[in-house]
This record gives C-alpha cells, structure tokens and sequence, in this order.
C-alpha cells in the first residue's frame, strides 16, 4: 500500500482526489490537511465520501506528511514550493497539482505567477507529469508537477502534429472551454449561478497563466519554441473542458487519422475517435480520458482537432493518480477505470 498525505483536501481538485483514492486497491489516505476545516469530519463537508474516509481533517503537519510515501499537494499556486524542499529531503515524493513547478524557468515563472519562487533549483528536477509524454521519466521522479487542464487537452490534440513537423508551429491556435468548477470552490461572484447562466463568455485574452505551460510542452516537441493563441472560455457548466485547436499543414501531410491513430494506440486514456466524429465534454465526465476526433474542412491546410477532457479528472486529479500509479510501479489504469457519467 501506498501511504499517502494529501495537503489541501477541501477544493473541488481535493474532493475528486479524494474520490478516486477511496476505490483505489493501493492506496491509504492517512492524512487530509485543511487549516479552515481542520477537526471536521471529510464526510460531513463531502457526503459522497461517507463510509469510504474515516478521517478527519487536520492542520499540516511537516513531521507527519514526511512519514508519508507520496503527499499530493491540491493547494492554491505558491503554497507547494513552501515545503517540498522538505518533505523531499525525508525521502517522500511529492505530486503537486498546483502550477508551482510546472515551468521550468524561474524568471518566466515569477513573471506569470506574481510571486518569487521559494525553490527555483527544483525546477529543474521537477518532471512535468504529462504521461504520454514523459512516462519513464514519472516513474523515477521524486517530484510530478501535475499538468494544467487546459495545457492537458490542448497538448494532447496537437502532439502528433507537431512531433512530427507537420503543423504550423507559428500559427497555431488553441480555443479553449471550460466548466465553471475550473475556476475553484472559492466564493466569487463571477461563478454565481446568476452571473453564468444562460451566458458565455471568453477571458483571459491577452494572456493566461495556462499559455506558457502549453508553449513550454509543444516546444519541446517541436524542438524550437513555437508561437500560440490561446483564448479560454467559460460556460456555464460545472465540469469539462472542450478544446478546439487549429494548425496549418502541407498539402502532403499524409493520413492524419492514421498518425493519430498510431501515436495514441498504446495510450490508455487516450481515445481517437473515428473520422467525423465530434467529441463531447459529456463522453469524459468523471473519468480520466481525452478523446480526440480530427477534421481538414474542405480538405484545405488547416486542421481542426476537437479534444475533451474533464477538467477535475484526466485535467487534475485523475492524472495525478496516473502520475502516482507510474511513481509506484502499480498498474497505470489502477483506480480509474471507470465509465463516464451519463446524461
């Protein structure tokens, strides 16, 4: 069993963590920080989990989380980096699914974030947990930094692209949608049910927190850095992102269904739909999958590639979990292999 400590159990990232955990078979949830609700019982702020947690929260104790094997951190950006230098030192490895080491230049980092980087010499060492990408490299590491829900879907849908140098890597486009429960548990009166409903809006335009994540990723595949719009949406929904992604390629390019086919085949949450499909954030919800389908409208040089995921799950804490069964040698798809929730 792995002994696990989860630092910030209370947000909507915590709760799904939470869920999950209570079906994994390897898994033994032994401490639940919250300093707002420490004492109170997880199953009386979260009916769902009533006779899967007899736990407590509690305040964060370093000389506790330290005895764990793996502390999840599902904590407000700026809060990890704070003590990880310690816990890794004790030998715990740590899973953060904030945005604490996500990026690996610190200036770059300080820049989106507001904030100085408390550990900016484990940047470095961090391993971005994206597992298509970067499998061998999760299953050693002593620090994840878990992937964005929006960097998540958008990479996904234009991996096989630009690793195989047929996109535009200039001009590429990343229209993004999310449900509001993306934007936290938090009160705020921009995520009333009265100020979302019945509308839809974009934010975020002149840059996201989320945009040098995604450059970051496709850089690397590229292998130069490339050039990005991305724009984010919020409707009103509760869980879910859609992504629709644009790249420009040669009239040559080949058969793309079959290139993406090939390079998520072995993926186990990664689904290629069939040619014309139009995926729906629905297909996802609760589980930790991204299904992809392509279209080439009227067989010209742009590309459209449709991808949805849940933003609570294959976008946080889904992943996470993915992140932690490569971490320990466990099955990959061990506490999620799950259906979707339908209607």
């Amino acid at each position: 069993m792995v002994k696990i400590g989860i630092v910030g159990g209370t947000g909507y990232t915590g709760v799904e963590l939470l869920r999950l955990l209570a079906m994994h078979p390897d898994a033994d949830v032994v401490q639940i920080t919250s300093r707002a609700e420490a004492g109170r019982r997880v199953s009386d702020l979260y009916g769902n989990l009533r006779g899967h947690f007899d736990l407590a929260f509690s305040e964060p104790d370093p000389q506790q989380l330290a005895a764990c094997d793996l502390v999840f951190f599902a904590t407000p950006n700026g809060t990890a980096m704070q003590l990880v230098p310690g816990l890794l030192d004790a030998g715990t490895r740590v899973i953060d699914l904030a945005a604490d080491f996500r990026l690996v230049d610190s200036a770059e980092w300080e820049h989106w974030y507001g904030m100085p980087h408390a550990c900016p010499d484990l940047l470095a060492e961090a391993v971005y947990g994206l597992p298509e990408t970067n499998r061998d490299a999760i299953r050693d590491a002593r620090l994840v930094a878990n992937p964005g829900c929006y960097p998540t879907a958008a990479a996904l849908g234009l991996l096989p692209l630009v690793e195989h140098g047929l996109a535009d890597t200039d001009t590429l486009v990343a229209d993004c949608k999310s449900g509001v429960s993306g934007a936290g548990r938090g009160a705020n009166v921009g995520m009333l049910m009265g100020e979302v409903g019945e509308s839809f809006k974009a934010y975020a335009v002149p840059g996201h927190r989320h945009l040098p994540e995604i450059r970051q990723t496709l850089g690397r595949a590229a292998g130069r850095p490339v050039g990005l719009t991305f724009v984010p949406h919020l409707v009103p929904m509760v869980r879910g992102i859609h992504a629709t992604l644009y790249a420009r390629v040669p009239g040559d390019a080949g058969d793309l269904q079959a290139l993406y086919a090939q390079r998520y085949a072995a993926e186990p949450f990664v689904d290629v739909l069939p040619p014309g499909s139009h995926p729906e954030t629905r297909s996802v919800r609760g589980v930790n999958h991204c299904r992809i389908a392509l279209h080439r409208p009227q067989d010209g040089d742009m590309v459209v590639v449709l991808s949805v995921i849940d933003n609570l799950t294959k976008g946080a804490a889904g992943q996470a979990v993915q992140n932690m069964n490569l971490m320990f040698g466990l099955d990959e798809r061990s506490g999620l292999d799950q259906v979707a929730l339908l209607p």
